[in-house]
């Protein structure tokens, strides 16, 4: 959900969180809530699966747990529009080859920064001319990570989860790993075309909206078609597996969860029978039992957090195993399951169910009376 950013919102952390499709302690089973996927055969990587009219499926390898992205060709008259690019890798690039050949692409959008859905922008652009679009907040935070400025580098990142209890062992892996996000976004365009919130793109002969999401990334850009019913959602709504909210350095304070609940309330103002195109898993329907499905999850996860400290300060990193029901153990796992630990932990301070206590330094959070 890609070769993480080194602070934030990734793919990996959505295959250890628990299934909210089937533990969610009273949630209405997932047969009761209308969900179901709609295209059982997956497309082969450089073939196209059409899952609506003039919108095509790929697939492309990840080298995580989380072992695939969709992306999406649209066709734009005469040529074709791509919704997301997947990470640099020879495989993906073979794909690419693969998928377009004899086809011209205009223009690719990228719904956000993190590397599956942006490593290959700037290969493209080479390849194809096809020139970027993207939101501000997303392109902005891509270079502030490639560039490792302030609040966005490794050792700002370092300092953080050493802050929430983070322990040296797991800290001096994640410095190992280097700018891992750099190796999945070898380079970056250095000029693109800035979409906007509610933004009307038109892609071969219909109006596609631009719906902009928070907490998984600073501007997530979802792409909805009225006229088809199709929503490319990206990464703010998959259909088993959690998207990843995780705070980070530089906005140590932000109520990442929050904004991430909020904005997936936007997508219950579409139709109830829209067809859902996420950026990892099959295509489905039952957008707002999704929606509800998520919010359940959530807050199952709030509330086993502010149980476990209700009996005494804890630490995030002591927290993990409160949200994840296996040991967490390699580097790229880590960043994600204390990012996310965080988030939740904050978005119980915010809401005034738990306190943060500081000691030397180190934040632990204690339920509030």
């Amino acid at each position: 959900m890609r070769e993480p950013p080194d602070r934030r919102g990734g793919g990996e952390v959505k295959q250890i969180s628990r299934s909210e499709s089937n533990r969610v302690p009273g949630a209405p089973p997932t047969e009761m809530m209308q969900l179901h996927t709609t295209h059982e055969a997956l497309p082969e990587a450089g073939e196209t699966v059409e899952v609506a009219a003039g919108v095509h499926w790929l697939r492309m390898p990840l080298p995580f747990a989380l072992d695939h992205i969709n992306l999406w060709l649209l066709a734009d008259g005469e040529a074709w529009t791509a919704v997301d690019t997947g990470i640099a890798l020879d495989p993906v690039r073979d794909a690419w080859r693969q998928a377009l050949a004899g086809k011209k692409l205009a223009r690719q959008i990228v719904t956000h920064f993190h590397p599956d859905h942006l490593g290959l922008a700037d290969w493209l652009e080479g390849e194809t001319g096809a020139s970027l679009w993207m939101t501000l907040g997303e392109y902005a935070t891509a270079q502030l990570i490639k560039q490792q400025v302030a609040g966005f580098s490794i050792p700002a990142m370092l300092d953080f989860f050493r802050s929430h209890g983070l322990d040296a062992e797991r800290l001096a892996a994640l410095e190992a790993r280097g700018n891992a996000y750099g190796r999945g976004v070898p380079a970056i365009p250095a000029t693109f075309r800035r979409i906007l919130a509610d933004e009307e793109i038109a892609i071969g002969g219909r109006n596609w909206r631009v719906i902009v999401g928070h907490g998984h990334a600073a501007e997530h850009a979802a792409l909805y078609c009225d006229d088809l019913r199709v929503l490319i959602a990206g990464d703010m709504l998959l259909p088993r597996i959690s998207t990843n909210v995780s705070a980070f350095a530089a906005a140590p304070a932000n109520d990442g969860l929050g904004a991430f609940l909020a904005s997936i309330d936007r997508f219950t103002a579409l139709p109830a029978d829209t067809l859902v195109l996420p950026s990892h898993g099959r295509p489905f329907r039952g957008i707002h039992a999704r929606v509800a499905q998520l919010h359940a999850h959530h807050a199952d996860r709030c509330a086993l957090l502010q149980a476990a400290c209700a009996e005494g300060p804890r630490t995030a990193a002591e927290l993990m195993p409160v949200l994840f029901e296996r040991d967490i153990t390699d580097a790229h796992q880590t960043m994600f399951a204390i990012g996310e630990a965080i988030a939740h932990l904050i978005h119980l301070e915010q809401s005034n169910a738990v306190k943060r206590v500081v000691d030397n330094g180190t934040i632990r959070f204690v339920s509030t009376p």
